[in-house]
């Protein structure tokens, strides 16, 4: 409909003055009397005058109709041919103007993307924003095999969306994602439509997002992100599903690392990216001396944190007088050799560098390892394309905050069993954390393990239904077994079973199996897909669970008992 407005509403002069000209042109035509060939006068119709009128004004000319003009009719055709052809020109001249109008063909391009979103078959999410954060997450997403359509307000970045190498293809659209009519164009009410995630740079654009996607699309999934206390809360008065703080997130991360490095390690396994190499394990100091260079929001953040662990760091900032710095702020940016004697860097055990400047911040950790070699080093990567130089500094820790969020929302989405086991591990001890990983080291060796949901539903697990429902018991353990062989296991752990709301966390091999389930677990690749086999096959279940191979074929049951 926006279409069809803006060509009537650009194309009103230019056709008023087609029909104008068109209506006087045949007016003339019936009027002037013309000559039959006897020579009797006659006057052409209404219909006829029209047809010659329309030929006349393309100038192709088809001759005199029905028969010779008279030198009146003549003198007519001339001067209405010149005035058609100027409207027509006229009327052209604005169309082209039309089609190449910037509003025009943004309002073409929405249209024929909300078509394209209403005709979307599968489950998919929509991101609002398409910077690093963005971008990061529907890689993420794709490379899970899940859809994704994306809303940004810079063009550049949605042209860039198209030449990028992803694995499925995600629609783009160049608009405001705070404003509701272009969420609705993109899917928000789209029964397909899985969750929301608002990841601009613009605290008050997503704010908007989550009103919007709660007020239209109340059982819908929402993320966030959140860079500032007032619009968290906001957020949460909404009901907004998760919001993420990113510079919270990597403090709570830090307080995890100081006080069980094995419960850190184990957070970072598990929700890395697939086949990735395995993180070595950190130990930052508990105790003496940290200073934190840059008291912004993620210096603020860090500084909570320490204080909450009994650790009193000294701030290093350059104004500190806007920031609200505390007492005994050393003034300065931590760059200069002198600026971090003062802050008592002979004595330190810790060091974040945390400006909002990534070359600030690679020079604060130069210049202190030169002073003291033996720090725990938190850098603050401000910039992806910054990645190479921040790796090559050696931190121990590195805070980027569009890779936190992406991965987190990546965690919350894909695997949100796995959001849930974290949260509860935290209440476990580091020394039941390093046994986890022990396990897990030995099945997976190098790299990252995967990790996957089972659901015991007909969709996911039909063999195992079926069992269930012929009162059959299955044992946790029948889906960790080799369908190829029952006496391997897979290599895989189960983590977490939920059911009816209540959850048990690493759950022992006679745990029963029941429909309606949701199950955790972590592993190789070739574990999952072979797991998928017993899921779903009868044979294969009924094998792993009394070790006897039914014929299937109808033939070779009758040969089996003959």
């Amino acid at each position: 409909m926006n279409i069809v407005y803006l060509i009537l509403r650009r194309m009103r002069r230019p056709l008023l003055t087609l029909i104008l000209v068109y209506a006087v042109a045949v007016l003339g035509l019936v009027l002037i009397p013309g000559q039959d060939d006897s020579g009797n006068l006659w006057h052409m119709d209404f219909f006829h005058a029209f047809y010659f009128v329309s030929f006349m004004s393309t100038t192709i000319g088809f001759g005199e109709i029905p028969y010779a003009f008279t030198g009146g009719q003549r003198m007519w055709v001339t001067f209405t041919l010149y005035c058609t052809v100027v409207a027509w020109i006229y009327a052209i001249g604005n169309l082209l103007t039309l089609v190449q109008n910037q509003t025009f063909q943004q309002a073409v391009r929405e249209n024929l993307f909300a078509r394209r979103i209403r005709r979307l078959p599968e489950p998919f999410y929509l991101v609002c924003g398409y910077g690093e954060t963005g971008s990061e997450l529907v890689r993420a997403l794709t490379n899970r095999d899940r859809h994704a359509v994306v809303i940004d307000i810079d063009s550049d970045r949605v042209n860039l969306l198209q030449l990028e190498n992803l694995r499925q293809h995600v629609p783009g659209l160049h608009a405001d994602a705070s404003l509701p009519a272009h969420l609705l164009e993109a899917g928000l009410k789209h029964p397909l439509c899985e969750g929301v995630v608002a990841l601009t740079n613009v605290g008050e654009v997503n704010l908007k997002v989550a009103i919007t996607s709660k007020l239209l699309h109340p059982e819908i999934k929402v993320i966030c992100r959140a860079e500032s206390r007032d619009i968290e809360d906001n957020m949460a008065s909404f009901g907004t599903d998760y919001i993420i703080d990113p510079f919270d997130t990597f403090a709570n991360h830090l307080a995890t690392a100081l006080q069980a490095p094995g419960l850190y390690l184990l957070h970072e396994w598990l929700s890395g990216m697939n086949e990735a190499p395995l993180r070595e394990p950190i130990y930052p100091p508990q105790e003496g001396h940290w200073i934190i260079c840059g008291f912004g929001r993620f210096g603020k953040a860090v500084y909570r944190r320490l204080k909450g662990e009994g650790i009193e760091p000294v701030v290093v900032e350059l104004n500190p007088e806007t920031v609200g710095a505390p007492e005994g702020v050393i003034h300065g940016r931590g760059t200069e050799a002198l600026t971090l004697e003062e802050a008592g860097i002979a004595q330190a055990v810790g060091l974040v560098a945390g400006t909002d400047d990534d070359a600030n911040n690679l020079s604060i950790i130069m210049t202190a390892r030169e002073l003291r070699s033996d720090l725990f080093v938190v850098a603050r990567q401000n910039l992806l394309d910054n990645h190479s130089i921040v790796q090559a500094v050696g931190a121990d820790m590195v805070m980027h905050s569009s890779s936190i969020i992406a991965n987190k929302v990546r965690v919350l989405l894909g695997t949100p069993l796995l959001h849930e086991f974290v949260s509860l591990s935290l209440y476990e001890s580091d020394e039941w954390a390093c046994q986890l990983i022990s396990c897990i080291t030995a099945l997976v060796e190098s790299r990252v393990p995967a990790v996957w949901e089972v659901e015991i539903s007909p969709e996911e697990a039909q063999a195992v239904c079926h069992a269930v429902g012929q009162g059959q018991p299955v044992a946790l353990l029948s889906l960790i077994l080799d369908p190829a062989d029952r006496g391997k296991r897979l290599p895989s752990i189960p983590l977490l079973i939920k059911r009816d709301g209540g959850t048990t966390m690493l759950p022992e091999d006679d745990f029963p199996v029941k429909s309606g389930d949701r199950l955790l677990f972590c592993g190789r690749d070739s574990a999952r897909r072979r797991m998928e086999w017993a899921l779903q096959n009868e044979h294969a279940l009924s094998y792993i669970m009394t070790g006897e191979e039914r014929a299937q074929g109808w033939a070779w049951r009758m040969f089996r008992k003959s």
